[in-house]
């Protein structure tokens, strides 16, 4: 059998994995925080027909090139592009972007914590500050029923302006989450992630100090998504899945032309 269809066969599921990343990657342009995902290919094993480097005669003479035959490509990893999206306002006082590195800490109902980009907050029933799923943010921060209005500054300090109190009413300190490997995430859905081994465990500090990004107050982090790259990335994602289905197509009309002359 021709090696060419399995590596024919490879080369089109290769290719659908990187149409697949692409279309993720345009479901989510409009998707706050939404880091562009890439995905990374690697070539297979070869087959020495003919060694390189080994003697091709009793004397010692050495064969410079040799025969070797690639068994194709394969996915090796799917990685996220970490770079910041824009940063675009709002005005509402509740939407925070973060500058910089670091994650939301969010508490799940089962007690875990979760770590987001998406600043779009809100406030529960009980005055906490909370996801648009209703998870709050940790630490949690609860504002008082009367305050007329929430300030953050870059540092991530929350005050609120109460009735007949002369100066802002402070509610508490906002912390941010870093990891060394942020790429090691391990994406859960609705803009949430989870440590793993791979991401190392979660340092956290107040926004501002010692690498820590800053919080901005009335914005919210675009997607990284490029429109434009990732068109062009479909263009040549579909030309690569085309000639790889030729070359299926050739190779089954020799193995056909073979089996004539048989």
């Amino acid at each position: 059998m021709f090696l060419s269809l399995d590596i024919a066969a490879g080369g089109l599921q290769a290719q659908q994995t990187n149409v697949d990343v692409i279309s993720q990657n345009l479901a989510n342009l409009s998707t706050t925080g939404y880091k562009r995902q890439i995905p990374e290919f690697r070539d297979l094993l070869y087959q020495d027909i003919k060694r390189v480097g080994a003697t091709s005669s009793d004397t010692g003479t050495i064969i410079p090139t040799g025969i070797q035959l690639g068994l194709g490509v394969q996915t090796s990893a799917i990685h996220r592009d970490i770079q910041q999206g824009v940063l675009s306002s709002t005005t509402e006082p509740l939407d925070l972007a973060i500058n910089g590195r670091g994650y939301f800490q969010v508490t799940l109902p089962d007690g875990t914590t979760s770590y987001t980009r998406d600043g779009t907050f809100q406030i529960s029933p009980t005055g906490e500050i909370v996801t648009a799923d209703g998870f709050p943010l940790s630490p949690t921060i609860t504002v008082p029923q009367d305050a007329t209005a929430v300030s953050i500054n870059a540092s991530g300090v929350v005050e609120a302006t109460i009735p007949n109190q002369t100066n802002p009413s402070n509610l508490g300190q906002m912390q941010l989450a870093t990891f060394i490997n942020e790429n090691g995430l391990q994406a859960t859905g609705s803009n949430l992630f989870v440590e793993t081994q791979a991401s190392s465990t979660p340092v956290v500090g107040n926004p501002g100090l010692d690498g820590v990004g800053t919080i901005q107050q009335g914005f919210l982090e675009t997607s990284n998504v490029n429109p434009v790259s990732e068109i062009t990335n479909l263009i040549v994602a579909q030309r690569a899945y085309e000639m790889n289905t030729k070359v299926v197509t050739a190779s089954d009309q020799m193995l056909q032309s073979l089996f004539q002359v048989g």
